[in-house]
């Protein structure tokens, strides 16, 4: 019965995207669950199609529809948090971003928006009926749910990955199947830690107790940090986070992360996003220790507050001597996007012995090769991701601050500290400008 189901809902690509009419809204879902084959099949109708609306977050390319259409005379493509390749086409006009809290992407959906077709990549449907929704499943669910049709593309590369609930879709809630071959994976290792990455995951340990469930954000630094804690004397770790890379993989080979002294989803180590390395995708595949969830309820600030010694490690591009936090923009040019660094940085907060920590290098090297900082005196442009109401640790590899009920002068002399060494006095003399630098405060 279920072999024959499928065979009736069994399409080419180029069948399926025939659903596709002029003016619809599409949607890509997430990461590595992008649709290769039905994107390169919708790109080839082009100029059978106008307005075109194309909604994704986090897909690393070639994206085909924005790539045959660089006017944007068919298709136009928006993402809810840019990856490397998807910040290039914001650069290029190409790209439009849609701001969010990654807590509130399916309620979005759920309440305000238009689905008329969704299609992502999902592994092979298994002997009961259903597709699991893989490394996509803290969000694919609910866009699913409220797409007038829903077209699934088997990719035999794709691990399954273990629910806690929205983890799989049932054939019957599938209107058209695509098979084909695909390249393998992508991959993202963890970096090489610079020795300011170094120094700043020196600074962080000593506030991180054995037990702590760790929430490690999208970015270099962070999964940097993740992978030196491996080196670390900590023990029974946890993982609850938004995106589950390959520090944790390297945290659990390391014998660091069991996940058994968390308050809750004890033993599991719970996720909605994942990509990384091969071996991480066989680490996450069909292992009763991980599991995912809609992000709705992972990222929700009172579900991360239930969890003792909950700490948050996120990256920021730059912080002003108010507090306020940009980890999405550089100026006005769209770098990432908010995720659910704020979720984090609240959840945490809220936490017993929870902490929430946000690093930078202190300063980078611009593409003239002038040395700039990332302690700024205050923004002109740049998009808020933290607000400084609620800026807790700021960390760079000077020092780390707490600016959690600290007064203007106060947080200017904290971040000032934790500034290049070659900025400080300029930054003092900003600070006295802004009337936010106390005559008795230290040099």
């Amino acid at each position: 019965m279920l072999l024959e189901e499928y065979r009736q809902k069994l399409r080419t690509p180029q069948e399926a995207v025939k659903a596709v009419k002029s003016g619809d809204w599409v949607d890509y879902t997430s990461n590595v669950c992008f649709p290769t084959l039905l994107d390169q099949a919708l790109a080839a109708r082009r100029d059978e199609l106008t307005d075109v609306k194309v909604r994704g977050n986090l897909c690393f390319g070639p994206i085909r529809i924005v790539e045959c259409d660089p006017g944007r005379e068919h298709f136009t493509y928006n993402s809810w948090h840019c990856s490397a390749y998807e910040r290039k086409l914001c650069d290029r006009g190409q790209c439009s971003y849609i701001p969010m809290i990654f807590r509130n992407v399916v309620p979005y959906y759920r309440h305000f928006l238009t689905v008329n077709v969704a299609m992502m990549c999902v592994p092979p449907m298994d002997r009961h009926g259903y597709f699991n929704l893989s490394c996509a499943s803290g969000i694919a669910r609910g866009i699913l749910e409220k797409a007038d049709i829903v077209i699934l593309e088997v990719n035999e590369h794709l691990p399954r990955i273990l629910g806690g609930f929205d983890e799989s879709i049932h054939l019957s809630d599938v209107d058209y199947v695509v098979e084909g071959e695909h390249a393998p994976l992508p991959q993202f290792p963890v970096a090489p830690p610079t020795n300011e990455d170094r120094k700043i995951a020196e600074l962080l340990i000593p506030h991180i107790p054995s037990g702590a469930a760790l929430q490690l954000g999208i970015g270099g630094m962070p999964n940097v940090v993740g992978s030196l804690l491996a080196q670390s004397d900590l023990k029974d770790l946890g993982m609850h986070t938004e995106l589950c890379g390959d520090a944790y993989y390297e945290l659990f080979r390391a014998g660091k992360l069991t996940n058994a002294r968390k308050n809750i989803h004890r033993h599991k180590g719970m996720t909605g996003i994942v990509f990384g390395s091969r071996a991480l995708y066989d680490w996450v595949d069909q292992n009763p220790g991980v599991v995912a969830a809609p992000l709705e309820y992972v990222n929700a600030p009172e579900v991360i507050a239930q969890l003792d010694n909950m700490i948050s490690i996120n990256s920021c591009i730059a912080a002003d001597l108010y507090g306020q936090v940009c980890a999405e923009s550089a100026g006005l040019r769209q770098i990432s996007g908010t995720g659910g660094q704020l979720d984090y940085l609240t959840g945490a907060a809220m936490s017993k012995g929870g902490k929430a920590f946000i690093c930078m290098t202190s300063s980078f090297t611009d593409k003239t090769g002038v040395r700039r900082s990332r302690v700024l005196p205050h923004f002109g442009g740049d998009i808020v991701t933290d607000p400084r109401s609620q800026a807790y640790y700021l960390v760079t590899e000077y020092g780390a601050v707490n600016l959690a009920g600290r007064s203007v002068w106060e947080r200017a002399e904290r971040l000032i500290s934790i500034a290049h060494p070659d900025f400080r006095e300029e930054l003092i003399a900003a600070a006295e400008r802004q009337k936010i630098w106390r005559n008795s405060n230290r040099r």
